[in-house]
């Protein structure tokens, strides 16, 4: 049977959090205490910190009896993520706590699959979640009091919590009768017309979640891949990459990539917006970019033209994380310019800057008979590309 597991820190959280599991029990649903302390041993939890600091990658003494309780706090998460994934009973989490205890806790509930049922009740819900938070979904609940004793207040926010949280495991959302397969597909602005065609070529027979390129939106497509809710990628938009690289506002991490080598889902990728780095209003583009050719897109966006070094750059990174996937992927190049504003007469037509992006690619993509480079004489907003695109999904697919 599916269990409730309430995690949170049962050196200074025990009482809160066996309130929590009593009221799920109460409902019918078993739960599990998971102790994540990192000082004293909580007098009755189900699983005890040593037992979670146990599954750090160097063992207990890595998370347990150390002065620094930040270093302790970091591995103790660790470990918790390592420790869910051993469980296969999980039907929903719930945490409690302060910021120590929200930044251990939801690194936990980030390592878990994208449809299991994640509640944090918090004192920092009401600020910026989304280092806690990330692509994942994760519901935030504002503590209003500090998670310290039950009182009038916190009887009630940790109440409606574990109810909630008793809810989502017992009653499971049922599959539509009617669901299609899913794609994963990254969209800007400025690669929204070939976008538009790939979708409309395909939803007849699958699901196509586009996501925006603005850096979360390219992890999020890529925790679907790794939750298995997606049966292939359609990576048009790789903006996020030049954003990492040259410190824009919608950065990749250093995982971009590391969902389609770990799980070999069909992949056909392209470098949409790779001719630019976005920033926010003009004035706040960084001094040393403040020469360079920058485009007002709308009064919150401002992009800037990537250069030939910077496409180099760009080029080998993205070869480099393609080289370590070894599934079936298709990346393919539009040598007629890279989004709507790289094309003859547009703001960012630079055909050096490109040319030195598609070489680097060249250069550094090792093809293989599953891994294949596929260059187009077409804009990456031309129907032939649109097309291309379908083509060698369907063929990979």
């Amino acid at each position: 049977m599916s269990k409730v597991y309430v995690i949170g820190t049962c050196d200074t959280k025990e009482a809160e959090l066996a309130y929590a599991k009593t009221l799920i029990e109460a409902q019918g649903v078993a739960a599990v205490l998971v102790d994540v302390g990192t000082r004293e041993a909580g007098k009755a939890p189900d699983v005890t910190a040593a037992e979670v600091a146990a599954h750090h990658p160097q063992g207990a003494a890595a998370v347990l009896g150390l002065d620094d309780r930040g270093k302790a706090v970091a591995g103790m998460a660790q470990a918790l993520a390592r420790f869910l994934a051993t469980r296969n009973d999980i039907g929903a989490v719930l945490g409690l706590g302060g910021s120590g205890n929200t930044a251990l806790v939801t690194e936990g509930m980030r390592s878990l699959p994208i449809g299991t049922p994640k509640l944090m009740v918090s004192t920092v819900a009401s600020g910026n979640v989304a280092p806690y938070v990330g692509p994942n979904d994760i519901a935030m609940m504002y503590s209003v009091v500090d998670v310290a004793g039950i009182n009038a207040i916190s009887r009630q926010v940790i109440g409606n919590a574990a109810h909630a949280a008793a809810g989502m495991a017992k009653w499971r959302v049922p599959a539509g009768a009617g669901d299609k397969p899913a794609i994963g597909m990254t969209m800007f602005g400025v690669t929204t017309a070939c976008c538009t065609m790939v979708r409309e070529a395909l939803e007849a027979e699958h699901d196509v979640f586009t996501f925006h390129a603005t850096g979360t939106g390219g992890q999020s497509m890529e925790k679907l891949a790794d939750s298995g809710l997606v049966k292939g990628l359609i990576d048009i938009t790789t903006t996020e990459v030049p954003d990492l690289l040259m410190g824009g506002v919608f950065p990749c991490t250093e995982d971009r990539f590391g969902a389609v080598a770990r799980t070999r889902l069909p992949y056909v990728g392209s470098v949409g917006a790779c001719d630019m780095v976005n920033f926010g209003a003009k004035e706040t583009v960084p001094a040393k970019y403040q020469g360079r050719n920058l485009y007002v897109h709308n009064p919150q966006v401002t992009l800037m033209r990537t250069t030939p070094e910077e496409n180099k750059a760009i080029g080998e990174w993205i070869a480099a994380k393609l080289n370590r996937c070894e599934g079936q992927v298709r990346f393919l190049l539009p040598l007629g310019g890279v989004s709507a504003i790289d094309a003859p007469g547009k703001p960012f037509h630079d055909p050096e800057a490109s040319a030195a992006l598609f070489a680097a690619i060249r250069a550094t993509l090792v093809q293989t008979p599953s891994r294949r480079l596929i260059e187009l004489p077409h804009n990456i907003n031309d129907p032939a590309f649109a097309a291309a695109v379908v083509q060698h999904y369907r063929e990979i697919a």
